[in-house]
């Protein structure tokens, strides 16, 4: 490794510690060494620390030890007579660098629990994130895992105008990539030009402003720590595994530009042990023969027009990006961009204009592939600021193809329309509302440019189920209302199907294996009236995606001679999730808490407790960060029983789930919901009252205790006596 680059890192780790031990005694001297420290919402204590050295960093007294790690880590200046092997020197003043930033970042949200914003998206006076949460690295973190976002780029520094920095970060966005930011390079910062060119920020957008500081890559670096631990099931103080894993599964690098600081070259030297090069704009020692990283550890001197493709050279990061042909960028990081009043163009807004969308079969002879038609007036014919109808309609043919697929593909319609820049999409069927953005309009998107989407992205990620697919966009008022009428009836025949399907009309259930990245015990056996824990499949998703990859983690499973209808379960399905576990669970019951439930993973929506002293059961999902009766919020409830296990008392579930008929129907089911979070409450507000009707109590809903009641089992018992509640008068839940 060149001795200039190691060298500076060194010094540059040299001084990151020692002022990280100033900080800490300045702390020390105005709280105490039993101060609570830590990052806010976050179940990892300080993760660099923690996953490396299984450290857990509580109070401030906790960074003592931490801080004599980093000395012990960090070698003595290079000598400039002696020549040395420097790699392993300069990797270990690099892990030094990060430990100590971090501690310098937690004692900065100690000063100010308000220095970062605590959310997804920057604020007009707060551009910084700081560290994520643990439901945004829940939300996120999955994402690395299943593919959706291969990797990350840690940018510092500032590119030469705002222009060419909203040309690197659209170029990210485009491979899907994540962009973490991070520190100033001659007064300007990437995020702050980013916003300058008035391109949108935030965990939606993929476009992360971590902090202003060169301290702040830490937060990067522990998000990719928390990866390693949360979806890699790898132990804390496993540092091994923990950099192995990013290497080979995080397919991250480190963008440098501008004047590359001492501490730029410690943190790009910490970088290094995860595996992750840096590429740099500037003229910098290179560092070309492999070792720790895939390819070089340093690249340098890369033009700003060629240094996204260079990094992902470097890294070995294989982007598969769909080749659709429409005039604005597009792909998975644009999801989460919002068109704002403001920057509208026209809009199709259903409820307040005819808006529908519906895929449907057609024999082949009928269906041309690739054709595209607008049937009424184009973009270029509707007045800007107008509203208009709506009426999309894909329709598909294969030899394959069955009317089943169909809402499966309607569903997409969502995502892979939201993928291109300047389009917004919110909704379905006919509540579904389009905002086609100013910009998108001057680039030249057309309302036959989604016609082009779905033809494109259909045959990429489905084309094994069709064979051929036409796009007709309907925005004559009246052929529109004539589609919106033969689509809802539609609608309600595929309702009454699927709601019609219960536990015993099939022999055939599926599994779904996906989580067992992080969660290797995990198997998630799905049926009719049991969603995937996730909330994202449903017995109908899973034979769709089974039909799409045989070979893929939604399996049939035949559910096989029934060993406990009361309790749900199957001899088929003891065989399969025995099989699939690796033996490590032999068996579990589908419609009980109690007794063997089923096992839950991190990713579930919502995790069910019991609440003995109400005889009931409470559940809390992911967005709500408050405390519930059963002691522990939901980012405990995840870390105790997310790994994978059969946990009696407590079991994951989706939403759906809550007011599905078999939802705990061996301890009682429905009627032994005594709490919830008022969020979720209200979500579920028209399902829950459908099947308190169903159960005979249509005041049920009422019945219902959330936190505004209280949220111990001791607060909310006087309530539910005084609803009549029906829990209190079941049989002993225990």
């Amino acid at each position: 490794m060149s001795k200039i680059i190691c060298s500076a890192a060194i010094r540059g780790a040299h001084a990151i510690v020692k002022r990280a031990e100033q900080e800490w005694q300045q702390a020390m001297d105005r709280w105490g060494a039993k101060q609570d420290v830590g990052f806010p919402n976050t179940a990892y204590y300080l993760p660099i620390i923690y996953g490396i050295l299984g450290t857990k960093v509580e109070k401030l007294g906790d960074m003592e030890g931490v801080l004599r790690q980093c000395q012990r880590l960090l070698p003595p200046p290079v000598s400039a007579q002696v020549s040395l092997p420097y790699l392993g020197p300069a990797l270990d003043a690099g892990m030094a660098t990060l430990f100590a930033e971090e501690l310098i970042e937690a004692i900065k949200y100690l000063k100010d629990p308000n220095v970062y914003v605590q959310g997804e998206d920057p604020t007009d006076q707060n551009l910084w994130l700081g560290a994520a949460d643990d439901i945004i690295l829940r939300k996120r973190g999955i994402e690395f895992v299943d593919g959706t976002a291969p990797g990350f780029a840690a940018i510092a520094g500032a590119a030469p105008s705002p222009e060419i920095a909203a040309r690197i970060a659209q170029e990210l966005q485009e491979k899907n990539l994540y962009v973490f930011m991070c520190a100033e390079h001659g007064g300007k910062r990437f995020s702050e030009q980013l916003r300058e060119a008035g391109v949108q920020i935030g965990w939606p957008t993929r476009l992360v402003s971590f902090g202003p500081d060169i301290s702040a890559a830490v937060f990067a670096m522990g998000f990719a720590t928390r990866a390693a631990m949360s979806f890699g099931g790898i132990e804390p103080g496993d540092y091994r595994k923990i950099l192995i894993y990013n290497k080979d599964r995080c397919f991250a690098f480190v963008m440098a530009l501008g004047h590359v600081t001492e501490e730029w070259y410690a943190n790009a030297a910490g970088a290094i042990n995860w595996g992750f090069p840096t590429i740099a704009d500037s003229n910098i020692p290179e560092v070309r023969p492999t070792g720790i990283c895939t390819y070089e550890h340093v690249v340098s001197n890369v033009p700003h027009a060629e240094i996204v493709s260079r990094a992902v050279e470097v890294r070995g990061l294989k982007v598969t990006v769909a080749e659709v042909p429409i005039p604005v960028s597009y792909g998975a990081a644009f999801e989460g961009e919002r068109v704002r009043k403001d920057d509208v163009y026209a809009e199709a807004r259903g409820g307040h204009n005819i808006v529908c969308e519906w895929v449907t079969s057609k024999p082949m002879d009928e269906v041309e592939d690739g054709r595209v038609e607008v049937i009424g007036p184009e973009l270029d014919q509707i007045p800007e600021g107008a509203q208009f109808d709506l009426a999309l309609v894909a329709e598909v043919a294969g030899r394959e193809m069955q009317e089943d697929f169909e809402p499966i593909l309607e569903r997409q319609i969502h995502h892979l329309i939201n993928y291109a820049q300047g389009i917004m999409h919110i909704g379905q069927r006919d509540i579904a509302w389009y905002r086609i953005g100013k910009a998108a309009v001057q680039k030249g998107f057309k309302l036959a440019h989604l016609g082009k989407i779905l033809h494109a992205k259909y045959h990429q990620d489905f084309g094994r189920i069709f064979d051929k697919v036409q796009v007709k966009v309907y925005t004559d008022p009246e052929q529109a209302r004539h589609i919106l009428e033969q689509a809802r009836a539609v609608y309600q025949v595929r309702d009454a199907r699927i709601e019609g399907m219960t536990d015993e009309s099939t022999e055939m259930y599926y599994s779904c294996t996906l989580c067992q990245s992080f969660a290797p015990s995990h198997v998630c056996v799905i049926s009719p009236e049991r969603t995937g824990l996730c909330g994202a499949y449903n017995w109908m998703d899973c034979r769709a995606s089974n039909e799409v990859n045989p070979n893929g983690p939604n399996q049939p499973v035949p559910k096989g001679r029934p060993l406990d209808d009361r309790l749900g379960q199957w001899e088929g399905v003891n065989d399969f999730v025995r099989q699939a576990s690796r033996g490590k669970i032999d068996h579990y019951n589908f419609y009980s808490i109690v007794y063997d439930p089923m096992t839950t993973c991190g990713c579930c929506e919502c995790i069910a407790a019991i609440a003995p002293v109400c005889n009931g059961v409470m559940t809390v999902n992911r967005e709500y960060s408050g405390e519930t009766p059963c002691g522990m919020k939901f980012t405990t409830l995840a870390g105790t029983i997310g790994g994978g296990v059969s946990s009696p008392g407590f079991v994951g579930h989706s939403k759906y789930n809550i007011c599905q008929r078999k939802f705990l129907a061996g301890d009682g089911g429905f009627q032994r919901l005594v709490w919830m979070p008022r969020m979720l409450k209200e979500e579920l507000h028209d399902r829950l009252v459908q099947r308190s009707i169903e159960i005979g109590i249509p005041n049920f809903y009422e019945m219902i205790a959330d936190e505004t009641i209280g949220v111990t089992e001791e607060e909310i018992l006087p309530f539910l006596e005084e609803k009549g509640h029906p829990a209190l008068t079941m049989d002993p839940l225990l």
